[in-house]
């Protein structure tokens, strides 16, 4: 092969390679990013809400950026990670799919001198993570606690509990902060649980340890995946009695799965009413608000979360501290935090929160006044 065609070979398989290389999402100079973002899902609105909210973000940066997604794999978010570290990052934000699982991908990047901030998620078991992007999420439980307490009357009202996934420290936070709220009115018999014999059995204890809350998630996880809450839903109700059914108040831990149990328990004819939490004010749910198949959401302003998430990289790219509110222990370590507050939406304030805001286009939903 001569020189010249040798060169062109070259210049043709670079620009294949580049090709195939498109799983990547971000903008980026050269061969070198300043930062890596890697996120856990592409098959999740939330985090494909995230990407946006990081591209529209970082236009206002001059640092170049790359985004990969792990698609619900520790293995993945580690190879991604080095991927990110081999292109010379200096601040790697990861949003982990298991806390304790991304430990080795944080301790890697630390390795090389990169600042890790966890993002959303806390990183566990590990001292390798700097600082940690985050909405108080014992406050988001407390909110959806608070909801189901305020709209019960009377006594002895079927209480459903669900959990996210144990592989995230933050399915343990959101489920502290309801059984805050909610343990108070399961004592006094206002809420009677029906799902869940671990909780029965510690329902008169107002402090969990991590232990105890994990023998409850055990029962009631639905791992993030709306299939298995469809699964645990249809499983409780068929094992309920029509005296466990009626007007029910179910604590379900995002909008994804509020959504499959909610459409669950509508199809069972002995349930008469329910009212059911969320959280992340996901399109499809904000419809379900609407039209009154779901009660309420938490709304966790991404575009704040985001914004906090940037300046953090952007002050530690220019050799300053960030500012943070509080510091949470990911059982190594406190970790510094920066805390980004969280609003309940329900139809009453809907269209004020979500679309007056300019978070959501009114178009973007049916029968919204």
């Amino acid at each position: 092969m001569s020189n010249k065609k040798a060169i062109v070979f070259v210049v043709i398989l670079a620009m294949v390679l580049g090709t195939l290389a498109g799983c990547s999402t971000g903008v980026s100079s050269g061969n070198t990013v300043d930062v890596g973002i890697v996120l856990p899902t592409k098959d999740e609105p939330r985090w494909v809400q995230d990407e946006t909210r990081f591209k529209e973000a970082l236009k206002s940066t001059d640092y170049s950026v790359e985004i990969l997604f792990s698609q619900g794999s520790s293995a993945n978010e580690k190879q991604n990670v080095e991927s990110l570290i081999t292109k010379g990052i200096k601040v790697l934000i990861i949003c982990p799919h298991d806390g304790d699982g991304a430990a080795a991908a944080a301790e890697a990047a630390k390795a090389e001198g990169i600042t890790v901030i966890s993002y959303d998620r806390l990183i566990t078991g590990t001292k390798a993570v700097d600082y940690y992007v985050t909405f108080d999420s014992v406050a988001v439980g407390e909110a959806q606690g608070q909801y189901l307490v305020d709209k019960a009357t009377g006594s002895g009202n079927p209480l459903y509990l669900y959990a996210g996934a144990a592989s995230d420290n933050n399915a343990f936070l959101f489920f502290e902060g309801a059984w805050n709220v909610l343990q108070p009115k399961i004592a006094d018999g206002t809420f009677v649980i029906k799902n869940s014999s671990e909780a029965v059995a510690l329902q008169n204890k107002a402090t969990l340890t991590r232990d105890e809350m994990g023998k409850i998630i055990g029962q009631v996880t639905t791992n993030w995946d709306f299939n298995e809450a469809k699964n645990k839903a249809e499983a409780h109700l068929t094992s309920a009695s029509a005296s466990d059914k009626g007007n029910v108040f179910i604590l379900a831990p995002n909008d994804g799965t509020a959504r499959s149990i909610a459409d669950t328990f509508v199809a069972d004819k002995d349930i008469k009413s329910y009212v059911i939490t969320g959280q992340d004010a996901e399109i499809a749910s904000v419809q379900y608000i609407i039209d009154g198949k779901q009660t309420m959401t938490v709304f966790k302003d991404v575009r704040s979360l985001v914004k906090d998430s940037i300046d953090m990289a952007v002050a530690i790219l220019g050799g300053k501290t960030p500012e943070t509110t509080g510091s949470y222990n990911n059982n190594a370590t406190d970790v510094p935090a920066k805390q980004t507050e969280v609003v309940v939406v329900d139809q009453d304030n809907v269209k004020a929160a979500l679309v007056d805001s300019g978070y959501y286009d009114a178009s973007t939903f049916t029968n919204l006044k």
